[in-house]
């Protein structure tokens, strides 16, 4: 049996390719702003972390007394988490809701912003809930394995509590592994199957999992290779997106950075002044790098949620959210391999010599005359 996965990756492209060629500037400005919300496989960047040992001198965060915090304080703590979560969870409404924004923009090859949030907002809704009860699940498990590890290293003597730090590591870790790896494959297969199953059949988040987990047990091997295959494609698309935005950073540096250092000499004379001409330069580098990356992901994501959609209609043809798209580059595949067979050997009339074929691509009837007689009689 062929695995679709791999033999899509050429249709997958050459369907991206004709779709982001079609658009113009505008669209493809559109199509930016839809993915700079999607986000999805291949959009996040490599974050660094460092860590200052306890005993450092200089380097460190002095320690926050919590009995010196007063009651305002603890309230705009209070105020900015709160702040913080609203944020956050604006961020993914809009994120579920343009899911469909940008499925349906690559089904339609139309790109409608305002339309398909219209029609289709209710159905975001849905998966907006879905991803904040899978979120607060795996929150809940984390705090859950870490509260179990924070209370084996606290409770018994030294050499017990190495003991049972290293016997609850040996026995949380694989789980946290295993529970990782769930979430990510529920998560990435309800973005790219999920989604396209529920603009097919206008149903919720659960009846399109149903739908497709109808299809998987025995197609598992097809998704599998999906799986692997779009966790690679993803993994090269980060790196081309993050290597494109650091070039664009160190670009953007130039302008921006003299903007910056102006200001930081201008604070020296008019500190006020100082401050917001730096705090423009920042903001503007920002949205800048942003905007980069976000058209830098255009093709990208593009690409990887035709790829999907072509392996889910060629595993489930009843469920098929591109049928004009697949349909049209196989009928080009197809040309393409009638027309390899040109001024080869034919030797239909059986007479051992070769016809030579003439403009409309029939034989002219050298060597074969008395057979085109005799079939006009």
């Amino acid at each position: 049996m062929p695995l679709h996965a791999v033999e899509d990756l050429d249709d997958a492209y050459t369907v991206t390719r004709s779709f982001l060629g079609s658009l113009g500037r505008s669209d493809w400005l559109k199509l930016a702003l839809v993915v700079l919300f999607v986000g999805g496989p291949g959009a996040n960047f490599a974050s660094i972390q460092y860590s200052v040992p306890a005993d450092s001198d200089g380097g460190g965060v002095p320690p926050v007394d919590v009995g010196q915090l007063t009651v305002p304080d603890i309230w705009l703590i209070a105020a900015l988490v709160a702040a913080v979560a609203a944020f956050v969870v604006a961020l993914l409404l809009v994120g579920s809701i343009m899911e469909f924004v940008f499925v349906e923009s690559l089904r339609q090859e139309t790109v409608a912003i305002r339309r398909y949030w219209r029609e289709h907002w209710r159905a975001g809704l849905g998966l907006f809930g879905f991803r904040l009860v899978l979120g607060l699940l795996v929150f809940g498990s984390v705090a859950l394995f870490a509260g179990l590890f924070v209370l084996t290293m606290l409770g018994g003597g030294p050499p017990r509590s190495v003991f049972a730090v290293f016997a609850v590591a040996l026995v949380l870790v694989p789980l946290f592994v295993v529970l990782a790896v769930v979430v990510g494959l529920v998560n990435g297969f309800t973005t790219v199957f999920v989604v396209p199953i529920m603009l097919v059949e206008e149903v919720g988040v659960l009846a399109g999992w149903r739908r497709l987990w109808a299809t998987i047990p025995a197609n598992w091997t097809q998704y599998l290779a999906y799986a692997v295959a779009g966790a690679i494609l993803s993994m090269v698309g980060g790196v081309v997106v993050g290597i494109v935005a650091g070039v664009a950073a160190l670009v953007l540096l130039v302008p921006f950075g003299a903007l910056f250092g102006g200001g930081f000499l201008l604070f020296s004379a008019v500190e006020s002044l100082g401050i917001l001409v730096m705090a423009i330069a920042a903001v503007l580098f920002v949205v800048c790098l942003v905007a980069v990356a976000a058209v830098v992901q255009v093709p990208v994501q593009t690409y990887l949620r035709y790829y999907a959609m072509l392996v889910l209609g060629d595993v489930a043809p009843d469920l098929d959210p591109v049928p004009e798209q697949r349909s049209a580059v196989r009928a080009d595949d197809e040309e393409g391999d009638g027309g390899s067979g040109a001024g080869e050997f034919d030797d239909s009339d059986g007479d051992g010599s070769a016809d030579e074929a003439g403009p409309d691509g029939e034989g002219d009837g050298v060597g074969g005359g008395d057979e085109t007689d005799t079939h006009g009689q």
